[in-house]
């Protein structure tokens, strides 16, 4: 199989609400897994951040996807935001072991970083991922003001970031700030979500982009047009970008995520000739599973 020229994905693979829309009437919440990945090629996995999942649960992922898909883990929040990243050997190495049998499916391992985190603590963050084999991905995702001022601290964060081979995440979160707060999921992702400025800067060979989408689905194309650019100058650099989408609630994000994949795809910027999506679980006739 080909490599992806860029890796789709959703913040999860499990939402209730995807029911009848994304996986098909009868799907078991065990094989929500399968059909994601029988539509996406990647996704984030929140998850971690919340609680190290249990081995079996670790082996059952494992076994639900192909091996070209790739997860992008997040670090457990007792490492990045209760520890910040100091004196967290042990729950580091425990992590890695328990997620062991899905090493070779990691596309990269997040280390989402708090607010509070600034350039001043910049060290702890390069003696942290000292600690990983070079063969292991990382991507940083900041939410300090103070790494987003073009200043020294943010070139030489930047520099570092490209000397050691690791990717900045890119939050673009302009979508869902535009939108009015009238509705709870609005509000919520309006106080949640981190209100930085938008550098479009690639680091390393895998540059990842989280899409935080209008809930207006139509809204969302002006917001996305900049990236057609972006994303086709990556890719003809020879790296393989990911494109993480969100929307507010989650519950159209699959919709979401194919509606901006194919304007990038018919915009035909440096004659990319991304694959077809293949067709929701929930529209096929006999239900089989088809990956990219």
């Amino acid at each position: 199989m080909s490599k992806p020229k860029l890796r789709l994905g959703l913040t999860m693979w499990s939402h209730n609400d995807w029911q009848h829309s994304f996986y098909g009437k009868g799907t078991k919440p065990a094989e929500r897994l399968e059909r994601y990945a029988s539509v996406f090629n990647t996704v984030e996995g929140n998850t971690t951040f919340y609680a190290t999942p249990s081995t079996k649960t670790v082996n059952s992922w494992n076994q639900a996807t192909s091996d070209d898909f790739r997860f992008t883990f997040k670090l457990p929040k007792a490492i990045t935001h209760e520890r910040m990243l100091n004196q967290c050997q042990d729950e580091l190495m425990a992590f890695l072991q328990v997620m062991a049998p899905l090493h070779h499916k990691i596309g990269m391992w997040t280390i989402q970083l708090p607010s509070k985190f600034s350039p001043a603590d910049l060290p702890a963050l390069q003696a942290f991922c000292a600690k990983f084999p070079s063969d292991m991905k990382l991507g940083v995702e900041v939410r300090h003001l103070g790494f987003f001022n073009k200043s020294d601290e943010e070139r030489a964060f930047n520099q570092w970031l490209i000397e050691e081979h690791i990717d900045r995440i890119i939050m673009d979160s302009r979508p869902v700030f535009a939108a009015k707060p009238d509705t709870a999921a609005v509000i919520d992702a309006h106080e949640k979500k981190p209100k930085v400025p938008v550098h479009a800067i690639s680091t390393a060979a895998h540059p990842m982009i989280r899409f935080i989408g209008h809930p207006d689905m139509d809204a969302n194309l002006a917001f996305f047009k900049p990236w057609e650019t972006k994303l086709a100058h990556w890719i003809a650099e020879g790296k393989q970008p990911y494109l993480m989408i969100h929307t507010p609630d989650n519950v159209e994000a699959p919709e979401l995520a194919v509606k901006l994949y194919n304007q990038l795809k018919a915009s035909q910027l440096g004659n990319l000739e991304l694959a077809e999506i293949p067709t929701f679980p929930s529209l096929r006739d006999d239900h089989q599973i088809s990956m990219f």
